[in-house]
């Protein structure tokens, strides 16, 4: 991975040091700020080479929230949140503004690691056909999604959810069939993270966010009518 840099965001000294020296250990690159406001400029300066963000919520100057809007004015680069806390509305206040993975402290540099690791290969996958569900269609190499010719922004949770929903069309599938596919892990906060993603893919989708069908206490099912 000696091509991929990564955004290492946080106020304490050693956190950075603990994450630096295990992502080095695996061949990648990084960066360091110390804050939000220091993340903010090191991202701009920095936007083409960083492929993913390490970022924590409680900071001085400007907090990991509002680097992740800011962020994500300019960017769908993949974020990961580094957070003490263990609030559900927490965690699903991130997801809307388009966190795509959670990491508690504590956490095992490993795993951390792995987790990294499974994104960019998620974000970089192999290439494949484009294809088209009736105006709907994502190109698997580009990752990117056009509805009638028209780009649409998606992050990457929301493009991995969509795809899923895509790959299984006319299946209905359940919320924790979604959440240990599409999240790749166990998942134990609630399921209506998986509805808030769905609510804002239906939006983005306009007209076509009807394909994506509710199935009453099961889950979702994609399906072109």
């Amino acid at each position: 991975m000696d091509d991929v840099t990564i955004l290492i965001v946080d106020d304490e000294a050693r956190m950075r040091k603990l994450i630096k020296d295990f992502l080095t250990k695996s061949n990648y690159k990084t960066i360091e700020a110390e804050d939000g406001e220091k993340a903010i400029e090191i991202f701009y300066e920095n936007q083409n080479k960083i492929k993913l963000i390490l970022l924590d919520v409680m900071m001085p100057k400007v907090d990991g929230w509002t680097v992740l809007r800011e962020i994500r004015k300019n960017s769908n680069v993949p974020v990961i949140m580094l957070t003490a806390r263990g609030e559900e509305q927490d965690e699903l206040f991130g997801f809307e503004l388009g966190v795509d993975e959670y990491i508690s402290k504590p956490f095992s540099p490993k795993i951390l690691v792995a987790r990294i690791e499974a994104i960019l290969k998620r974000t970089n996958g192999d290439k494949k056909q484009v294809r088209d569900y009736n105006g709907i269609v994502i190109d698997e190499a580009g990752r990117t999604v056009t509805v009638d010719g028209k780009p649409i922004e998606l992050s990457l949770r929301e493009y991995e959810l969509l795809k899923y929903l895509l790959d299984n069309e006319k299946v209905a599938l359940s919320r924790d069939k979604i959440l240990n596919n599409v999240w790749n892990y166990d998942y134990y906060g609630d399921s209506r993270t998986i509805d808030s993603h769905i609510k804002k893919i239906r939006h983005k989708l306009g007209k076509k966010g009807k394909y994506i069908e509710t199935i009453r206490g099961i889950g979702y099912k994609f399906e072109v009518k």
